[in-house]
């Protein structure tokens, strides 16, 4: 039975096995597809597939055609229309959720699960978290943005790392209340273009402890306020707020800090350029030998490179190709098509990727 690779179901079997349009091998005859199959599918630009008869049977309770969920193109972007006005609601809200955090003190639970919940709801239907956040992200309200990318990030990472739904979906709210702190502290700082005077820069450190102490007042959860309270601390004792070192750092925090830093270095403010999105993940790549968890951090970057698989890239030599294939360990060192030619950069280690576009 041949089907589109959107229509597929949970447990459906590969009934021959699957070549890209380069003849690289991608699943096997008799494979079981779910999430991670059907991503792998779309990201090699595989539409169709053939699968084994599907049992004449019912469908068990609760999993009728009415709950089936389908992936979205990683290639064509369908899901925008749909995802973009539950983003931008989303950074709105969020700037009204601040303006409580300020004024009261506190945050209301409920408010942040409405604002949180539809983002988590159509975050499992999208994988292409490369152009989701390009896509999305504005030069506007840099510090709401920031704020629900890192919820949204978190949750992608904690997914990653095995954590159970309901425990990422906690730790996509503990990435999007992480930065609350910022809510007692002088706009004129946090957007100030010119660098900070030593005594704004103390201000600003102090985000950690307001932000715990607002999610403590609001919340009956630790790991929420751990999340706010830690996500600068580094594995090597050089962050803040109290030097923390190694395994004395959450989890949890470990996880924001990875994303914080990834959302931070990819968006356009007022004192920094928007930076590549490789180079992004190579000097994130660079610090997980000192100052992240390297754990946390190569597993975001392994399961990030992959969404670059069908962009477009620019070569140090001035040539243009597309990546068809990344490499496993070798994570900025991918199989580029170049016209009729292809690039392996594993080999040819005289060339690198300059620009990746969207």
């Amino acid at each position: 039975m041949r089907i589109h690779v959107t229509d597929i179901q949970d447990g459906d079997q590969l009934s021959h096995d699957i070549f890209n349009n380069y003849g690289l091998h991608v699943l096997s005859t008799g494979t079981k597809l779910f999430k991670n199959e059907i991503s792998r599918l779309l990201q090699h630009h595989i539409d169709f597939v053939d699968i084994l008869d599907r049992a004449a049977a019912i469908p068990p309770e609760g999993h009728g055609s009415g709950n089936n969920r389908t992936l979205e193109s990683t290639v064509n972007p369908k899901w925008l229309p749909k995802v973009q006005p539950i983003y931008e609601n989303a950074v709105k809200r969020f700037e009204k959720l601040f303006l409580s955090a300020f004024e009261q003190g506190i945050v209301n639970d409920s408010e942040v699960t409405e604002i949180m919940q539809p983002l988590l709801n159509n975050l499992q239907l999208e994988r292409d978290v490369v152009s989701m956040l390009l896509l999305l992200n504005t030069e506007d309200d840099y510090t709401y943005q920031h704020s629900v990318q890192v919820g949204m990030l978190s949750y992608y990472l904690a997914t990653w790392l095995d954590y159970s739904a309901d425990e990422a979906a906690s730790i996509g709210k503990a990435g999007f209340l992480h930065d609350i702190g910022k809510s007692r502290i002088s706009g004129d700082i946090l957007n100030k273009p010119s660098k900070l005077t030593d005594e704004e820069f103390e201000e600003v450190k102090r985000h950690t402890l307001y932000g715990h102490e607002i999610i403590q007042n609001s919340f009956n959860e630790d790991s929420l306020a751990i999340g706010a309270l830690q996500h600068h601390e580094r594995v090597d004792g050089s962050g803040y707020p109290h030097g923390l070192m190694g395994d004395d750092i959450h989890p949890i925090s470990k996880i924001i800090a990875v994303v914080d830093i990834y959302s931070a270095m990819i968006s356009a403010r007022v004192y920094q350029q928007q930076r590549d999105l490789l180079y992004v993940l190579k000097e994130l790549h660079k610090l997980s030998f000192k100052e992240l968890d390297p754990v946390t951090t190569h597993t975001f970057i392994k399961h990030m490179i992959p969404n670059f698989i069908g962009k477009r890239v620019r070569l140090n030599n001035d040539q243009f190709g597309v990546i068809v294939m990344t490499h496993p360990t070798e994570f900025f060192r991918p199989l580029i098509q170049t016209n009729e030619q292809f690039v392996d950069l594993t080999i040819e280690r005289q060339y690198e990727i300059e620009h990746v576009y969207l």
